[in-house]
């Protein structure tokens, strides 16, 4: 699940940077603004991959993923942005649970195979 969900933040990270490139040209919004936006959700979206294996991680991603849904009210494109996100990462939490249980089974039975094989 943490490769899942460390690349959706990586993603995450750079698109947020280009949409406030986009968001720059296309709104009247102060840049200071846009990338104080912009800046402090790529960095947290940068600190949250590191985190992903520690107690809580996956419940911060998932108030990163709602505080990008609310910046929608400081530049509106982060309403439509955030929901995409966090699609994102519930694809991510959920299909990178069955995989890490598929790489359990498959690691179980390939040392049950080498136990056999030894004895």
């Amino acid at each position: 699940m943490r490769t899942l969900c460390a690349s959706t933040l990586i993603g995450e990270f750079f698109v947020i940077g280009f949409a406030g490139l986009v968001a720059m040209q296309l709104t009247d919004l102060p840049k200071a603004t846009i990338w104080t936006v912009s800046g402090i959700a790529m960095l947290l979206s940068l600190v949250l991959c590191g985190m992903l294996s520690r107690p809580g991680g996956v419940q911060l991603g998932w108030a990163l993923q709602i505080a990008l849904i609310a910046s929608g009210f400081v530049v509106p494109t982060m309403f439509f942005l955030g929901a995409v996100f966090a699609a994102l990462w519930w694809a991510s939490v959920h299909f990178g649970r069955k995989v890490d249980a598929a790489k359990a089974r498959w690691a179980e039975r390939e040392q049950a195979e080498t136990a056999d094989g030894a004895a």
